[in-house]
């Protein structure tokens, strides 16, 4: 299996570069042309890409096979959206009596085989869980980061709301579902967990990870326990917090916010150089904590 490097291992100015580029801000080529600056070549700047792309076999903290849940592919309807969507879908196994349900909201790419080992860990840790493919509409995640990406920006940002919303009534109403619903969400899915709140009044408990937050208005409908995660050295992502911090509090909500300090954008997901093991393993543990304590009731 190829070596897995480091956030360390890479200079920032690069890592820079590259949250640019996966968050659609700058082009494959402006990222080769300036890490080629950084690093003093073109071939240098192309071998630095390729080692930063995400490595699908490291996402198995949870087997598809695993004895400890069921896992399947599902279709539901967004009557309000694109109509019929896909997810992955994982159970306890032998579940016979309604679980609380954690719906998981994947990046800007789709639903990738990391999303999808995510929404496996939830289920071993007795949840009922669902992660949808936004990119149902075009025929679902292509298989690369890259081509999701695009696939994603093609997407219109309202009508994926709805698939959203969708998905947890689809989760709500489930039969194998207490109805107590919790939704996590990485990146562009942080984003959605907190428009979720502000939308959804019977959503349980939501977590955020280095989402950007949207703006303030709406935040006195929240009625959900937020616990929002941050990485301390995602600039763009944390220069929003201050204000956002401030309508939380000017209204009331309950929030708890970690910073892990050190940590890069993205350091949940053990399939880049950006995961920190340390980081990742303490906020899983405070998610699955805080879903224990909020949706099991």
């Amino acid at each position: 299996m190829t070596e897995r490097k480091k956030a360390s291992d890479f200079p920032k100015e690069v890592l820079a570069l590259f949250d640019g580029y996966v968050h659609g801000f700058i082009e494959r080529r402006d990222f080769l042309e300036g890490a080629a600056k950084v690093l003093g070549g073109g071939a240098a700047a192309v071998s630095v890409l390729s080692a930063l792309q995400p490595k699908y076999a490291w996402a198995k903290q949870v087997a598809p096979d695993d004895e400890r849940i069921q896992a399947e592919y599902v279709e539901y309807p967004s009557p309000n959206g694109s109509g019929t969507m896909r997810g992955y879908m994982a159970v306890p196994e032998g579940a016979s009596e309604p679980k609380p349900a954690v719906l998981v909201i994947h990046e800007n790419r789709g639903l990738n085989p990391y999303l999808e080992d995510v929404v496996r860990r939830f289920a071993a840790a007795d949840f009922v869980a669902l992660g949808p493919d936004a990119l149902t509409p075009l025929g679902g995640y292509p298989g690369t980061d890259d081509e999701g990406r695009v696939m994603q920006r093609q997407l219109d940002p309202d009508v994926m709301m709805e698939d959203w919303v969708a998905a947890f009534e689809f989760l709500w109403a489930h039969e194998l579902s207490t109805g107590m619903v919790g939704a996590v969400g990485f990146c562009y899915g942080g984003g959605v967990v907190y428009r979720l709140a502000v939308r959804l009044p019977n959503l349980g408990a939501g977590v955020p990870f280095y989402g950007s937050a949207p703006p303030s208005e709406g935040v006195a409908n929240i009625k959900a326990p937020l616990l929002i995660q941050y990485a301390g050295l995602d600039e763009r992502v944390n220069a929003g917090w201050p204000e956002y911090k401030q309508a939380l509090e000017a209204n009331g909500i309950s929030y708890t916010m970690h910073m892990y300090e050190g940590a890069n954008h993205g350091f949940h997901n053990d399939t880049t150089p950006r995961y920190d093991e340390e980081a990742a393993r303490l906020a899983q543990d405070r998610t699955i904590a805080f879903f224990n304590e909020h949706l099991r009731g």
